[in-house]
């Protein structure tokens, strides 16, 4: 008895040295087969404390709990106006918990709209929509790379707060990535040399592309190939990628708002996707961004439209509603800009596919002169000169940048509001109403697009005035004409006034 009680304990002790070993060689086995199968893709977390460290191995399946003790932390700290530590904490509980895409949804939502408005540097509130974006291509896609949610929620941060204007600092936001995305693609991007890069410089930028950017060339291509051209510089083509990209990649019932996405970004697209760089003349030769229309998409949009009808037919009649009123407007910008035969086009398959939309009385030039006359909405005088001001203004500087089909048309509906306005007078009131002679109007515009101190640009004034045949001023300092100037920074406008200092 004494000496089975001497060798028990040890004989124990050795068995469950023997065990432990045994249990220690199946788990690594186990590890490596559910690791190869995709059964666990818990991330790891970086630069976490040691106590947390530990605490989320150790404890392994109560990392929930942990992550809710982060969240308390983080709520606290946002409460507090602490935001530093809530990115640090933000990561944490996006790789405690890195497959519920709530979770990764909720934090970038949180970045890019709650915490940046609490800052009123424009630069400070990009840093912070900025890190929503990252978030979300950098880190939540690694681990999601197939939910539907994940590309919506990036999708929308590009389409809501960058390409809306439901931000106070949105102009900001688009001037940002539209030198951002400029630089990385010296330009527009030209996809075909992104797809094969010859030099050293291209090879970089394709680099940089996919590494930073987590963008895939030839993705771009057929993004483009389908709803183009796009404009890279701008959000709307990124929403477009992304939203094209969950597509491909989600389940077939996931993908409603992924499709929404795409046709109302091609919808903005339409309307302000364009964007033209000019670089000022001057000793630091900083280039200017002109906002504007993207014409060209106008097929591709309407044909989205269509697609998206046939993919849920349950909202063909809300989609078609807005396929209706896109053309609408449409045909006018297209009619604006001079382009008349696409116009005309579209004038007439409106009518043929939505008959009640246009009365049958309208011509295409009547069309567009009723469409501005609503807008114009009562005879109101000093409202109608202001919109006629605006298309004399807009004619004026397109034949600044060479857009002589625009010019045109804007120079031309200026003149049809003028003589809509004066034969739509009641008598009694005529002597009160009667608008400035259009020459008058004109040479108001012009004196204040020509206006050395709140004009134009030097370099744009002297090519508005040759192609006016208008004398160049001269300096009355030198006796010669006044050398452009430079200005600081790069300028932004949504419309034709960007040239504007």
């Amino acid at each position: 008895m004494n000496l089975r009680n001497r060798f028990y304990k040890p004989m124990m002790v050795g068995l469950a040295v023997l065990l432990l070993f045994s249990v220690s060689h199946t788990q690594n086995k186990l590890n490596e087969d559910r690791q190869k199968l995709g059964f666990t893709k818990l991330a790891t977390l970086e630069n976490a404390p040691p106590v947390l460290a530990f605490t989320t191995v150790a404890l392994g399946g109560f990392r929930g709990l942990i992550a809710n003790v982060l969240w308390m932390r983080a709520t606290d700290l946002q409460d507090k106006e602490k935001y530093f530590e809530f990115v640090q904490l933000s990561d944490w509980i996006t790789k405690l918990e890195p497959h519920f895409t709530q979770v990764w949804s909720h934090q970038a939502w949180n970045m890019a709209w709650n915490i940046s408005v609490k800052f009123k540097d424009p630069k400070e509130r990009w840093l912070w929509v900025q890190r929503g974006l990252k978030l979300l291509r950098n880190e939540g896609l690694k681990y999601n790379p197939d939910d539907a949610i994940m590309y919506n929620s990036l999708a929308w941060i590009f389409q809501m707060k960058m390409g809306q204007d439901m931000d106070d600092a949105q102009l900001e936001y688009k001037l940002y990535w539209a030198s951002e995305m400029d630089t990385l693609f010296g330009g527009n991007a030209d996809i075909p040399k992104l797809i094969n890069p010859q030099t050293p410089e291209e090879k970089a930028r394709v680099e940089k592309l996919k590494s930073v950017y987590h963008m895939d060339p030839v993705v771009m291509k057929e993004v483009n190939d389908l709803y183009g051209p796009l404009e890279w510089r701008l959000p709307e083509a990124h929403v477009i990628y992304w939203a094209e990209l969950g597509r491909r990649k989600s389940k077939p019932k996931d993908q409603d708002t992924l499709r929404r996405n795409i046709y109302q970004s091609l919808r903005q697209a339409f309307f302000r996707g364009g964007l033209t760089k000019i670089k000022s003349q001057g000793t630091n030769n900083i280039p200017t961004f002109i906002f504007g229309p993207n014409l060209d998409v106008v097929d591709k949009a309407v044909n989205t439209y269509e697609w998206a009808m046939e993919q849920d037919p349950k909202l063909r009649d809300h989609v078609g509603k807005a396929q209706k009123n896109f053309i609408r407007e449409a045909i006018y910008l297209l009619y604006s800009d001079g382009r008349t035969k696409q116009a005309q086009y579209w004038f007439d398959f409106l009518k043929k596919h939505y008959p009640t939309a246009i009365p049958n009385n309208l011509n295409l030039d009547n069309y567009a002169v009723e469409h501005i006359s609503e807008i114009m909405g009562d005879l109101d005088r000093p409202k109608v000169t202001a919109i006629i001001e605006d298309y004399l203004h807009k004619g004026y500087f397109y034949l600044t940048v060479d857009k002589e089909d625009a010019a045109e048309a804007h120079l031309k509906i200026a003149e049809y509001l003028w003589a809509y306005f004066q034969s739509h007078l009641p008598k009694v009131s005529e002597d009160r109403l009667r608008l400035d002679p259009l020459p008058e109007l004109k040479k108001i515009v012009l004196d204040q697009m020509l206006d050395p101190e709140t004009g134009l640009q030097p370099e744009f004034a002297a090519i508005l005035r040759t192609r006016l045949n208008l004398p160049q001023p001269v300096s009355q300092s030198t006796n010669n004409p006044v050398a452009p100037a430079s200005t600081n920074a790069p300028a932004v406008s949504t419309n034709a006034t960007a040239a504007a200092k």
